[in-house]
């Protein structure tokens, strides 16, 4: 294998130990044997002796890993120019159209950041400033960022590891999970019933004499298991939020940019149009750029006076990149091939759980899918072994995926929106293999 640029060729083992010295021990690495990743191409990454990986977990590099069109973007304009927002460009104005373009209306103005993270803090001034309020409703084993703030409304952080639980102007409703939660997948109603509890707190909020800032929530649901909210959800929860003063921020940095397929945004697959919408990961295929798109009333109530200026955030190389991922998510067609692989995994998924009992639920859209893992299916408990099991092996057969949940066994599905039905194949047929290896 020629040898990687930027590579000292440490051993995985040197690695280690240079981290355990120099990096915080609050990092984790992937799985028990980690691996020395070196280089990427598409939906594929090679580690130190040159085997290739078939990624299925890294929704960051959207469009592929190292896609020839973006990375020419983002080096021809680096040999150019970097500069900030204070001065006139044309790739700033012309990402800021494009972008906002790919949303409807009035969502036009954009505030462009470097994480998620901080798109979402942002996202929470802008609620708080523009309704004078302080409380947020939060939806339960949400993620949302790792900002101070940020980790206030994520209840998988304040309520996991070392978290100290929620702050009192964040206030939990239930998870909309319809196979875990009170109202199943055949109930036409469930996502109505899921909304009432946001009423129930705005009920309780109106009666302390408090109106809420706003109701943040993921367009689906990703550190909590990939769930996919039930018909008319978000209708009846903005509906309710609306009715109180507050506003409505959906949280768009895993799911976005026609990942599931159907639809550009995951919102729209709930008929809904947010007063905030933030915008991370894919977005820049690997670039740390990130976007904060709201109305025009919602804007203008921002500008009071307080400057806000990012130093890193909307430069010309990062809007450079952010126009070559949306070049190529359109002349590549990839959410079209979002839908079509999609629908064909999830058939092989579904027909896979015909043969092995230890798949309780398999839910998804587009790249987006959950394969959560039981040991009974009428008890539900969480076969959280056999899940860090199947994704050891899975490593193990050359393909990258991972855990999440609240109990970590659901075997969580995004790769590079340039995935195949071969790749849909293989991915199949090696889980089956290592399913039928479970007792």
């Amino acid at each position: 294998m020629p040898e990687i640029p930027g590579s000292r060729g440490l051993s995985p083992e040197e690695i280690l130990k240079i981290r355990e010295r120099h990096l915080g021990k609050s990092l984790s690495v992937s799985y028990k044997k980690p691996l020395k990743i070196v280089r990427g191409a598409m939906q594929y990454l090679y580690d130190h002796t040159g085997r290739a990986y078939l990624d299925t977990v890294n929704n960051v590099c959207h469009v592929g890993h190292c896609h020839p069109r973006v990375v020419k973007a983002g080096q021809e304009q680096m040999a150019v120019l970097n500069t900030n927002t204070r001065y006139l460009h044309d790739n700033i104005v012309e990402y800021a159209q494009r972008l906002t373009a790919a949303l409807p209306e009035p969502l036009s103005v954009c505030f462009f950041v470097n994480s998620g993270s901080e798109a979402n803090e942002l996202a929470l001034r802008l609620a708080r400033t523009h309704t004078r309020n302080a409380d947020f409703i939060v939806i339960d084993h949400a993620y949302h960022g790792n900002t101070n703030d940020i980790i206030e409304i994520s209840p998988y952080k304040f309520d996991g590891p070392g978290g100290t639980g929620a702050p009192p102007h964040v206030h939990k409703a239930i998870i909309p999970d319809c196979y875990r939660g009170a109202y199943k997948y055949n109930d036409p109603e469930a996502g109505k019933k899921y909304a009432q509890d946001v009423l129930r707190i705005g009920s309780e909020l109106r009666q302390q004499g408090k109106t809420p800032a706003a109701f943040i929530h993921e367009s689906i649901m990703s550190v909590a298991g990939q769930i996919f909210f039930p018909g008319d959800y978000l209708k009846e929860a903005y509906r309710y939020v609306r009715e109180l003063g507050g506003v409505c921020i959906a949280d768009e940095v895993q799911v976005g940019f026609g990942r599931v397929g159907t639809h550009m945004w995951a919102f729209e697959t709930q008929g809904v149009v947010p007063d905030i919408v933030t915008l991370g990961k894919p977005i820049g295929n690997g670039h740390p750029l990130a976007a904060v798109i709201t109305t025009p009333e919602i804007a203008d109530s921002f500008n009071n006076g307080m400057e806000y200026f990012n130093t890193f955030g909307g430069n010309p190389v990062s809007c450079a990149i952010g126009l070559a991922v949306l070049d190529v998510i359109r002349d590549e067609k990839l959410q079209e091939n979002a839908l079509k692989v999609g629908r064909y995994l999830k058939k092989r998924l579904e027909q896979l759980m015909e043969r092995h009992s230890l798949i309780g639920d398999v839910r998804g859209m587009g790249l987006f899918i959950g394969i959560e893992l039981v040991l009974d299916r009428e008890t539900l408990v969480p076969a959280v072994d056999q899940a860090y099991y199947v994704a050891e092996r899975m490593k193990e057969e050359g393909i990258l995926t991972s855990v999440d949940g609240p109990f970590y066994n659901v075997l969580k599905f995004k790769p590079p929106m340039v995935f195949t039905e071969a790749n849909a194949d293989l991915y199949v047929d090696t889980m089956d293999g290592i399913l039928a290896e479970i007792l």
